[in-house]
């Protein structure tokens, strides 16, 4: 079953930003991941979550997911990742 890692930032500064962006590709990569959603245009229907850059990847399962978020690879760019936006990540099981 499929993991996915869902992201939402909210970038407060897109020079770092655009860093961590080109530099976490080879982590997602290295673990088996793949890009579902990787910003773009957002509409909400319904409640009042106001999304800001939006990333969902793809892992085959949980456990990747995870290995994902563990490894030394992706702590490194999660500090960039702070210091260039506020955001939330999440793992999701998949169906």
């Amino acid at each position: 079953m499929a993991g996915y890692v869902v992201v939402n930032m909210d970038i407060t500064d897109e020079a770092l930003a655009a860093e961590h962006a080109e530099r976490i590709v080879d982590v997602v990569d290295a673990h088996g991941g793949r890009y579902i959603v990787r910003g773009g245009a957002t509409e909400v229907t319904d409640g009042d979550w106001t999304p800001g850059r939006v990333v969902i990847m793809e892992f085959e399962s949980v456990e990747r997911a995870r290995e994902f978020v563990n490894s030394p690879g992706y702590l490194e760019l999660r500090e960039l990742r702070m210091r260039c936006s506020n955001s939330s990540v999440v793992i999701v099981e998949g169906v």
